[in-house]
């Protein structure tokens, strides 16, 4: 029930901001995603409990952090509201634990600090002989983030990418936005050409509200704005599509000469942007705010080819909003070749909240683990950029801001045993925790200990003819009838 009460819990005070959209629905998806750490509690009950032995303090230490990384790798499923929550993106501004991110991904992290708060009860709740295996466990954990903070490479590469980001923050009027941006855009050339020049002018997501295919004249002012600042544009599209039968949220990348390429999101936000089994649930979106019509999905991941102001051709690998908080996608981009990691992002939903810092630092553990530089870009919310270790470049642009702002981002990279291996700690531990499982099953079945709890099973006194002495005793009751009769007449000697 702790467990249950937990998870749910921990789901509201994650997720709080979406309680105008959800209202009392969000309180029935925690309760529902609060399930997720009924096996948690059950195994950390199972293990925390005394007497402690030191195969117990082992277990604790090792398979309460193992059973953490499974369920957070569970929760991270889009359908279940995405790996929003992680607990590795909490040390995203700790740079020798943030460099974890890059040998096993957020699920590393997570690993490491329910590994040293379960050392830290148990070496304050232990008795002292049983203290140095916690301690050691700790130091030993702390040694080894140490040192792979140290021996991780360091990011390689010449040159930097300059990125002019726009914020016109929340305006919810579709060509209101778009003149805010453009306004935006221009004033980077109001006092004259940018020196040094720039390579790219990023817009947030949803910055344009109308298909391009069949607003020509809005696709004649975005390549007229190329052509006056000198770099190509990526801005975001979220409209219906004639002919494709729904809505898309689409990067495109244009220039002075037009589209150039073009990436469809691919995972969307629950509720958000869709409603799960809507044959289903579809009556909540009458209740609520929820997604009055399902978003479509694209298909692949793109890769857009630019060239820098230094004759250099890059490819930039774009996400929207959403798909910046799951590792595998970016992991994938980077597999594919991209030197620089673009998210589009809008957080108006959750503007008042903690929300939209939470979302700039999943960006930073996403380029601790692809050793990429990352460019967050956003409508509203958090406008930063991060270099291929995860740490902040340049000025922030916060909630309440307005404004472009430019940064110069290293173009180093690095490869990372994260992006070559993939999600391979979730697989260790569940091969841990299966193999726990079987290990405790066999010990439990083996022959010597059912004979043994059979011979510690209280039960009712064998009969007096089962045993020689008892028969002994019987056959001279037999001789002596007074005895039989009257057995409180035995002898001392004989009591």
């Amino acid at each position: 029930m702790r467990g249950w009460l937990w998870g749910g819990g921990f789901v509201l005070g994650m997720y709080y901001w979406l309680l105008p959209n959800l209202t009392v629905f969000l309180v029935a998806v925690a309760a529902v995603l609060g399930v997720l750490w009924l096996a948690w509690a059950v195994l950390a009950w199972w293990v925390l409990r005394e007497p402690w032995t030191g195969p117990r303090l082992v277990l604790a230490i090792t398979a309460l952090p193992a059973a953490a990384v499974l369920v957070e790798w569970a929760t991270s499923w889009d359908k279940l509201g995405g790996p929003w929550a992680l607990l590795g993106t909490s040390q995203w501004s700790v740079p020798p634990v943030r460099a974890l991110a890059a040998l096993g991904g957020p699920w590393l992290i997570g690993a490491f600090i329910v590994l040293i708060n379960v050392v830290i009860l148990l070496a304050a709740t232990t008795a002292p002989r049983w203290r140095w295996y916690p301690i050691s466990a700790g130091v030993l954990a702390v040694v080894l983030m140490g040192g792979w903070a140290v021996a991780v490479p360091e990011p390689t590469g010449p040159g930097t990418l300059r990125v002019a980001l726009v914020q016109p923050g929340v305006v919810h009027d579709p060509v209101t936005r778009f003149d805010a941006g453009a306004a935006l855009t221009r004033s980077l050339v109001a006092a004259g050409p940018v020196e040094p020049p720039l390579d790219l002018v990023v817009w947030g997501e949803s910055s344009v509200g109308f298909d391009l295919n069949a607003r020509p004249d809005l696709m004649a002012r975005l390549t007229e704005l190329s052509g006056l600042t000198g770099a190509p544009l990526l801005v975001n599209v979220d409209a219906r599509r004639p002919g494709a039968g729904g809505i898309y949220k689409t990067s495109i990348l244009l220039d002075q000469t037009g589209q150039l390429s073009h990436y469809d999101k691919r995972r969307l936000v629950p509720f958000g942007e869709y409603i799960p089994m809507r044959r289903l649930f579809g009556w909540i979106g009458a209740l609520t705010e929820a997604a009055g019509e399902d978003r479509r999905r694209g298909h692949a991941a793109v890769l857009m080819p630019i060239e820098t102001a230094g004759d250099r051709r890059i490819e930039i690998g774009p996400l929207i909003s959403f798909e910046s908080a799951f590792p595998d996608l970016s992991r994938d981009l980077a597999r594919r070749g991209a030197d620089v990691l673009v998210f589009q992002i809008a957080t108006s939903t959750f503007q008042d909240s903690w929300g939209p810092w939470r979302n700039a630092a999943t960006s930073a553990l996403r380029a601790a683990e692809t050793g990429r530089p990352v460019v967050h870009s956003t409508l509203t919310g958090v406008t930063t950029a991060y270099d291929a270790t995860g740490r902040r470049l340049g000025a922030v642009m916060g909630t309440s801001e307005r404004g472009v702002e430019i940064i110069n981002v290293p173009l180093a990279s690095r490869d990372t045993p994260y992006v070559r291996y993939g999600d391979w700690l979730p697989a260790v531990a569940a091969g841990y925790l299966l193999g726990l499982a079987m290990a405790v099953t066999l010990w439990r079945t083996r022959p010597d200990r059912a004979l043994s709890r059979a011979t510690r099973t209280p039960g009712p006194p064998l009969s007096a003819s089962h045993t020689p002495e008892s028969s002994a005793q019987q056959e001279r009751n037999d001789l002596d009838p007074s005895r039989t009769q009257y057995p409180e007449r035995r002898s001392d000697r004989e009591r």
